[in-house]
């Protein structure tokens, strides 16, 4: 690119945005944004976007996050306000905090990407280009590499995606335009378009493991491997199709051994560790938790299969739980331990609403028609309290059912131990049940109408 590095670079971009456009669009978004930190790289995306987004009458957008980890970073921000304003760019910033940790770089990413996220959906843009390049994503498949990371972590990073557990939003997508492309041409770039950028100087903290990476290593490797970045980059796009047919077996593997929202662990034992491991790290993705270690699978393994069967298997996770109960495998969000029986209660009227919520217990109570119910004008008439059950309650299924105890019915449909810790009932003032959540109404001696209750929990 050195004869014309400003026509070539330019052309490069249009092919890729418009391939980016074509995987995930049916028709050319209208709006697009470019996460702006005023850098180099940022830089020269805002540059090339603009000259793109001018031809094809696309609205541009700037979005700039201020972490104020460094003193300089008001002046980043007004310098990137009044290069947009100088280009006719729309800008928008946000301002966001990061605490101190074990980790800085990686708390840094995760508020700036929520702050992009942000931004997008405030001014509806669908596409968010970052300016990540060729050596950018060499250093990302060394570090994981070196992190001893498996298929998924060495696939690095794909030109297009959609990252809603980093944007927050599943409609938004996420272009790297500049994949394919050096930095050095990016500088190149840069020099020739007579660019300013500021330059940020965190970049050359040594701390920083993608720091020493960059200006200890990978010198290092140029110059007993030159041009190590693309093939370093084509390896990743190899782990990338094997990450694909890896995702494929998973999805294969998940219907085979679905049981509802559960899996069967009968049926789990038929794989091998490795595609066992590999379909639950499938259902940690599908339920966007964190992806767990390799050792970590390898024990909640030998707790699942290994465990005696009336044991009560639970496995905690940062974002989650497994649990083990009858033939079945739970994933479950971590929640708050059940506040002590009797401790809370809520006295409430039914005025006729089709749902009453409560944020105490995480649910919502639904009065919906029936052709079997409860009367509603008796029903209107009762002071009524929602609370989780003290034990020794008993509930007539149906009319033609005997009067068994909770736990009894609990059991008959096969709802885990924990699960029925977080079901509230429905009772009068005076104590008598009305409805038990999971179950269903009391059908002994309540007046026949034509209402039924049903509780809903909070996903």
């Amino acid at each position: 690119m050195a004869d014309n590095p400003t026509a070539l670079l330019a052309d490069a971009f249009e092919r890729a945005l418009e391939d980016i456009q074509s995987r995930v669009f049916t028709s050319a978004p209208s709006a697009m944004a470019i996460a702006y930190s005023g850098g180099l790289d940022s830089s020269a995306l805002l540059h090339l976007a603009k000259i793109y987004a001018e031809a094809r009458s696309i609205a541009l957008y700037a979005f700039h996050v201020h972490h104020g980890l460094s003193r300089h970073a008001d002046s980043w921000l007004a310098y990137c306000e009044g290069e947009c304003r100088r280009l006719g760019i729309i800008f928008d910033a946000r301002r966001v905090s990061v605490e101190a940790g074990d980790s800085i770089e990686q708390a840094a990413r995760l508020r700036r990407y929520a702050a992009l996220g942000e931004l997008c959906s405030k001014h509806s843009a669908p596409l968010l280009l970052t300016a990540h390049h060729l050596d950018d994503q060499a250093e990302t498949v060394l570090l994981q590499l070196l992190r001893g990371a498996g298929v998924a972590g060495l696939s690095g990073m794909e030109t297009v995606s959609r990252a809603p557990d980093l944007l927050g939003n599943r409609e938004l997508v996420l272009g790297r335009p500049l994949l394919g492309v050096s930095r050095a041409e990016l500088e190149s770039f840069v020099v020739a378009a007579s660019i300013t950028h500021v330059d940020d100087e965190s970049n050359a903290d040594l701390r920083y493991a993608r720091n020493a990476l960059r200006h200890e290593i990978m010198p290092v490797l140029l110059r007993h491997f030159p041009g190590f970045e693309q093939r370093i980059a084509r390896g990743a796009r190899h782990a990338q199709s094997a990450q694909r047919l890896l995702e494929e077996l998973a999805a294969q593997d998940f219907v085979d051994c679905a049981d509802g929202e559960c899996l069967s662990l009968s049926r789990l034992r038929q794989l091998n560790a490795d595609r066992i491991d590999n379909l639950l790290r499938y259902w940690f993705t599908l339920r966007g938790m964190r992806m767990p270690s390799t050792a970590w699978l390898a024990e909640m393994r030998e707790q699942l299969f290994d465990g005696k069967e009336d044991a009560q298997i639970h496995v905690t996770h940062p974002d989650g739980e497994v649990r083990r109960y009858r033939d079945r495998v739970y994933l479950t969000a971590r929640q708050q331990e059940q506040i002590s029986s009797g401790a809370a209660s809520i006295s409430f009227r039914w005025n006729g609403e089709r749902s009453i919520e409560f944020d105490g217990f995480q649910g919502r109570l639904y009065f919906e028609p029936a052709e079997q119910g409860i009367d509603a004008q008796w029903l209107r008439a009762l002071q009524l309290v929602l609370r989780y059950r003290i034990g020794g309650e008993r509930l007539k299924a149906a009319q033609n059912r005997p009067t068994r105890s909770l736990k009894h019915h609990y059991q008959a449909l096969h709802i885990p131990a924990w699960e029925r810790l977080r079901l509230p009932v429905v009772c009068t003032a005076d104590g008598r049940l009305l409805f038990a959540a999971g179950i269903g109404l009391n059908w002994c001696d309540l007046p026949s109408g034509k209402v039924s209750l049903r509780w809903e929990a909070q996903s």
